[in-house]
Parts: structure tokens; C-alpha cells; sequence
């Protein structure tokens, strides 16, 4: 309870500091000496399960921070996965202030649904976080929108009384030693072993709806893949069966990200250990397996009552006193660059398995609408490998018949 109060205290000095500073550009409008304010904030429900849970707590240092404007919050669970596709309904409907996945961000501009950062917060985003994350709420127009508060991906849960620190770094090692467990059939992992070989998505920053997807030497991604697929030692990951064969001591390796952690931690024990996701080696090349990355930020809505207010907390709650606040009361792994260095975090496998992958083993996740295109012929192409119709001796032509769907 003293290191909870401890942060509390400083999150509400962080308040006083972005309630000042977080917007100063002309472009959020609205007046400052409103007296009254009414916010609608979306957020996942462990954000604010109870009356003093984070999002609770820091809406009352917001309002420490700002005490001559009287606040009525509308809060409302809309997790970040969501948060795109409702606010898209309606964009004047919806919340003034909400969390999304960085991934949503062309549809959100597409639907006038999200506001470009003023100066102080884009100046704030660029301090805080490293070029990759800063990357993932940058529009194709080169402004930002959207405050990062934690980063957003995969890496891999292992048993480590199976494998050295040197067999981690090879899935093929790890096969031959103990029981891998990957979700082979789903859309947002698979791909990333075909990006670990040089694949693009929509040229190379991610922009370009009309370069489309390219995978160099795909055909021999795929037949790895199949013979991945008919290995003894691996099984599918489809709806969390998983952590289950890892907590029934049938499969020692499974990939997932932070929100898994607990659960990692349960179904391991005292061998619980994480790691950004190994390599793999495809015709004699050793190629390191890449995962999709990006962020979760907090967005104010261009269409809000009070766009000033709504720009103003949603800076804040992407500060770095906020984000420690969330580390501390949910395990939301900061993005801030500085809280990275924090015993606490550094001491958190799962979460310098997350810095790690985001920094060094990963790929941006393009954020353009043309991106939506991309999920549902892979899904299917993902089902047929973990289904096993696609094998070593067709590769080739499930392959192409794949990537030509992207051409129509």
C-alpha cells in the first residue's frame, strides 16, 4: 500500500504539470476557463473495475491538478481492440477520450475520429518513447496522433529447466530439446516469419497501399512452415490451448505478449522465464523471427465538446507519471523510455521481453486502412497450414494463390 500511495502521489504531480503544458497548440480549440466539463472516456474494464482503480485514480489527480473546472466523467468499457470499430460507427457519438490500438490508426483519420497531437503532446511523445513506438502513431501524413502508453506485441514463454540462453535463440534447437506450442493459425503471429526474411507490407515504411505485401522467397517460408507444422514436437496454438499444454507439462515453449504474463507465471512456476521470439533457419540462413509491433495510445476525439479538455487528459494519461501508475496498480508495461530503467521493470521478464522485441526483433505493423485487406486471406492461409493442407510438396502454389489475393 506505501509504494501505491507513493505513485499516486506522484502521478498527481505529473497532473498539475500536463494539465498546464499537454496542449498548447491552437488546434484543440475550446476555452480554458470552462467551469464545467463532461468527459466520456472508453477504456478496458481492469482500467476501471472499482472506484479506485487507475483510470478512477487518475482522473481524480486530473482533477487536483485543474481545480477551478468542476469534471463529470462518463466512463465506459470499450477495450483498445474495439475502440476502432466503434468509434468508426459514429465518430460524433462517440467517447472524447479513448485507448485503441495503433493499428486502427488510418481507419480512425479516414473517420475524422481522432486529433492530431498538439505541439506540447507531440513534443511530450517524442521525449518519452524510442523511434519505433513514436513510428507506430505517426500517419501516413507524417503527424502524430494518439499518446503510446505501453507497446503492444509478442515474444515467448519458456520452461527454463529445458533450455540454455543458447537455445532460446533457435526454434529448431528448441524443437529438438523439448515441446513448442505457436499460433501458427492465426493471422497476427504467422507472418512474422516471413517479415523475419525481408517481407514488406506495403512498401518500407509501412505507407504505401500501392506496394502491396511482398515476401521474398515465400514459397520456402511456407514449406518450412508445413514441415514445422508436421514436426511431433509442435502443436498449434488455436484459442489458448497453449498455456493449457504448458500448464499440463505437455509443451515447455508458447508465444503470447504481457496481458499473458500472470498466466505464464501460473502455468510455470519457478521455470517461468521470457524471451523475444528465436530464429529459425531456412535453407542454411539463419533468419530471425519477426513479430508485428506497435503501440496502445490514448486518443481525443476532433468531434468532442470540449476538444481542449479531451486533448489535455489524454495526454496525461499517456505521461510517465501515469504510465507508472498503470505499471504499478495493472502491470501495463510503460513505453516511456526512462521507466524502462526502473528495478521493478527490469526485473519483469515479460516486460524487457516486450522492450526487447518492440526494439531490436520486430517490425512495424503498417497502420494504414489498406492494412484491414490483409487479415482475412491470411486467417485462411493460416488455417490451411495449422490444418495441414498446405504441405512441403505444394507450397509453391498455395503460396502464390495466396499472395495473388492481394493483387485483386
Amino acid at each position: 500500500m506505501k509504494k501505491l500511495t507513493k505513485v499516486m502521489s506522484i502521478a498527481a504531480a505529473g497532473a498539475v504539470l500536463f494539465g498546464m503544458s499537454a496542449c498548447g497548440n491552437s488546434n484543440n480549440g475550446g476555452g480554458s476557463n470552462d467551469s464545467n466539463v463532461t468527459l466520456t472516456v472508453w477504456g478496458p474494464s481492469e482500467d476501471q473495475a472499482k472506484s479506485d482503480s487507475w483510470l478512477q485514480t487518475m482522473e481524480k489527480n486530473f482533477e487536483k491538478a485543474n481545480p477551478n473546472t468542476k469534471f463529470t466523467w462518463k466512463n465506459a468499457v470499450v477495450s483498445e481492440g474495439d475502440a476502432g470499430k466503434k468509434v468508426k460507427t459514429d465518430a460524433k457519438a462517440a467517447a472524447d477520450v479513448y485507448m485503441f490500438a495503433n493499428d486502427q490508426l488510418g481507419t480512425l483519420k479516414e473517420s475524422n475520429a481522432i486529433s492530431e497531437l498538439s505541439d506540447d503532446a507531440a513534443k511530450q511523445v517524442k521525449e518519452q518513447n524510442s523511434d519505433s513506438v513514436i513510428q507506430s502513431v505517426t500517419g501516413s501524413d507524417g503527424k502524430l496522433y494518439g499518446v503510446p502508453f505501453t507497446g503492444n506485441t509478442w515474444f515467448m514463454y519458456y520452461n527454463k529447466s529445458k533450455f540454455t540462453s543458447d537455445d532460446i535463440k533457435s526454434l529448431d534447437t528448441m524443437l529438438q530439446k523439448g515441446k513448442v506450442t505457436f499460433p501458427v493459425s492465426n493471422s497476427w503471429y504467422f507472418p512474422a516469419f516471413y517479415m523475419g526474411n525481408g517481407g514488406t507490407m506495403f512498401g518500407a515504411k509501412g505507407t504505401d497501399a500501392k506496394a502491396g505485401v511482398n515476401f521474398p522467397d515465400a514459397a520456402a517460408v511456407t514449406a518450412y512452415l508445413a514441415k514445422l507444422v508436421a514436426n511431433p514436437n509442435f502443436s498449434d496454438d488455436a484459442d489458448g490451448s497453449g498455456i493449457a499444454a504448458v500448464k499440463a507439462g505437455k509443451a515447455d515453449v508458447f508465444f503470447s505478449g504481457t496481458w499473458d504474463a500472470s498466466n505464464a507465471k501460473e502455468a510455470l512456476g519457478d521455470n517461468y522465464a521470457a524471451a523475444p521470439a528465436p530464429s529459425y533457419t531456412l535453407n542454411g540462413k539463419t533468419v530471425q523471427i519477426k513479430p508485428f509491433s506497435g503501440s496502445k495510445a490514448i486518443a481525443s476525439n476532433p468531434n468532442s465538446k470540449n476538444p481542449k479538455w479531451a486533448s489535455k487528459f489524454a495526454a496525461y494519461l499517456g505521461s510517465k507519471e501515469a504510465q507508472k501508475a498503470h505499471y504499478t496498480m495493472c502491470n501495463v508495461v510503460p513505453s516511456d523510455k526512462t521507466l524502462a530503467d526502473q528495478a521493478d521493470v527490469k526485473a519483469d521478464p515479460a516486460a524487457i521481453a516486450q522492450i526487447e522485441t518492440i526494439e531490436k526483433y520486430s517490425v512495424n505493423q503498417p497502420t494504414i486502412s489498406a492494412m484491414n485487406n490483409f487479415w482475412e486471406p491470411a486467417t485462411t492461409f493460416g488455417k490451411a497450414l495449422s490444418g495441414k493442407t498446405v504441405t512441403e510438396s505444394n507450397a509453391e502454389a498455395q503460396t502464390t494463390s495466396w499472395l495473388n489475393s492481394y493483387k485483386k
